[in-house]
């Protein structure tokens, strides 16, 4: 199976409305481009960093504006259409980072709420706890689709190599990492991560960021990436503003790489033991 896919990078702001106007903007062009399969980055909705203000413009999935406009293009276009992420309000009052799968009827095929959350100190000063604000995941999601099986994961699931074997292993042939990240973290380690996590598992990877300087004050790397089952970058974007990248992806690919490095196949179980030299001795 052949098909075009693409990784729309934004810049969103503040205002949710807005941001639905622009991802239906970019998403009509790389429809216009032929993809079938599209995705935007995580938190497509808003970038915000202001609490109060953030939950003043949340909704639940049946009203969000991010959920709905995604739902009438994909009808609209003949698409799938992947949302990398939105803020959702959950029915228990807390607050959900959830990725949204539409098929090309407009049916809702899929969602996944972020496992990891990013609570890291970094060396230039930047802080960040999003566990203050979301309640994280507990379950992987593959999606069959006529095209292929299609792994869930958002930015900081990308540390987690575990997620994308487990996804690996119950058959997803395309993993996905619709992403927020930071600058410094990305020019030290988005790349790399990416390609490792297509090399370990055979799979195709496709990523869609948020690049730029936002309304909230972060910024975010961007790169954009779609990446084969090798490890080969197949289509990238640059650091700032938006793109759409685009890749046609030959899920043939997967079977050829898992062939030649049948590692998936090849893990063994094993036990873990541990030794200490405390007392000057030889460990044995």
């Amino acid at each position: 199976m052949v098909f075009k896919a693409a990784a729309i990078q934004m810049c969103s702001g503040v205002d949710p409305e807005k941001n639905a106007a622009d991802m239906a903007r970019l998403v009509r062009d790389a429809a216009a481009q032929g993809a079938t399969y599209i995705q935007t980055p995580e938190m497509t909705g808003a970038l915000q960093r202001d609490r109060k203000a953030m939950r003043e413009v949340l909704r639940d999935e049946v009203n969000d504006i991010i959920v709905a406009t995604a739902r009438g293009l994909a009808s609209e276009l003949d698409i799938h259409l992947h949302i990398g992420s939105t803020a959702i309000a959950r029915d228990d009052g807390k607050i959900a980072n959830r990725a949204f799968l539409f098929a090309p009827d407009g049916r809702q095929v899929a969602t996944y709420d972020k496992i990891h959350m990013f609570d890291v100190d970094l060396d230039n000063g930047e802080s960040w706890r999003e566990s203050s604000a979301y309640e994280p995941g507990a379950e992987a999601k593959v999606a069959a689709l006529p095209f292929g099986r299609l792994g869930f994961a958002i930015c900081y699931d990308v540390r987690f190599p575990q997620l994308f074997r487990s996804e690996a292993l119950a058959g997803a042939e395309i993993l996905t990492v619709p992403a927020a990240f930071t600058r410094q973290t990305g020019e030290a380690h988005w790349e790399i991560l990416l390609r490792a996590r297509a090399i370990e598992n055979g799979a195709f990877v496709i990523a869609a960021a948020q690049a730029g300087l936002h309304e909230d004050g972060r910024e975010t790397f961007g790169h954009s990436m779609i990446v084969d089952p090798w490890g080969k970058v197949l289509a990238s974007a640059g650091g700032t503003g938006e793109a759409v990248v685009l890749a046609e992806i030959d899920i043939a690919a997967v079977k050829a790489a898992r062939g030649k490095i049948p590692n998936l196949k090849n893990a063994r179980e094993f036990t873990l033991d541990t030794v200490s030299d405390a007392a000057g001795g030889v460990a044995a």
